[in-house]
């Protein structure tokens, strides 16, 4: 995601909504209706479990962000969008990483685990699942690194964040 060439900025929006069925489903008609494209979408309730808490990362100039925005805003279950594009904000996203691994190389890749301030998670007879939380440029160069043992699978939670300080959304 983050080799490829886009000609557009990524804002990162935070969406609350009411925790009701449907609710994303009519959040990703909007999105496909208008020809939008998610790049990431998380959602989890909030502390009230009523709430719901999406963070959309979606490509655009700042007259698409907006419209975007204004058409969110009309969604009755749509408690308050807010772009987070350029403010100081705490991101992470967590990956699991299933790679292939024979005996003789898991202290390889125990060591790049320990530099990333990975963990391991489940180790098989040819195989090691690694659990990484971070920044999506950390996790792009933990997963650079580990493409030459063979990575099998990987899952991505996408994008979760938060303004610094005291500040809410």
């Amino acid at each position: 995601m983050a080799n490829e060439r886009k000609d557009y900025e990524l804002h990162t929006l935070s969406v609350l909504v009411e925790n009701r069925p449907g609710v994303l489903a009519r959040i990703a008609g909007l999105f496909r209706r208008r020809g939008f494209n998610i790049e990431s979408l998380s959602v989890s309730t909030t502390d009230d479990p009523t709430v719901s808490r999406m963070t959309i990362v979606v490509g655009g100039d700042d007259a698409t962000i907006e419209q975007i925005t204004k058409q969110l805003n009309k969604l009755i279950d749509v408690i308050k969008v807010q772009d987070h594009t350029g403010e100081d904000v705490v991101e992470r996203e967590l990956s699991l990483i299933k790679v292939s691994c024979e005996p003789e190389q898991r202290s390889e890749i125990l060591n790049l685990v320990t530099i990333f301030r990975a963990s391991i998670v489940d180790v098989g007879a040819n195989t090691m699942m690694i659990e990484i939380t971070g920044t999506e440029d950390k996790i792009n160069a933990m997963l650079e690194l580990l493409r030459p043992y063979g990575i099998l699978e990987v899952a991505r939670t996408g994008k979760v964040i938060l303004a610094r300080g005291s500040k809410t959304t």
